[in-house]
């Protein structure tokens, strides 16, 4: 059970609606962090700008970054 509710609906906050499109378009769905987070949009907002900034340096192979948070998830008994 989770400890933290998830949101599923942007309840009309901008910020919200564009990151749950755009995730919703991406993976079908919205990601389980990205329903914990979305209790704090601004944090939600800067977390997802870093990830993109990450992907776009370059320094990272493209598909070692969704490696990671699988395994860390895994580490820490959490469902990705």
């Amino acid at each position: 059970m989770a400890r933290v509710r998830e949101i599923e609906e942007d309840g009309g906050d901008p910020t919200l609606a564009t990151i749950f499109a755009k995730e919703r378009e991406l993976f079908g769905g919205l990601l389980n962090s990205t329903r914990v987070m979305a209790h704090c949009p601004p944090i939600l907002r800067a977390i997802k700008l870093m990830g993109a900034s990450i992907e776009q340096s370059g320094l990272l192979p493209r598909a070692l970054p969704p490696l990671l948070n699988v395994r860390v998830a895994t580490i820490n008994g959490c469902p990705f």
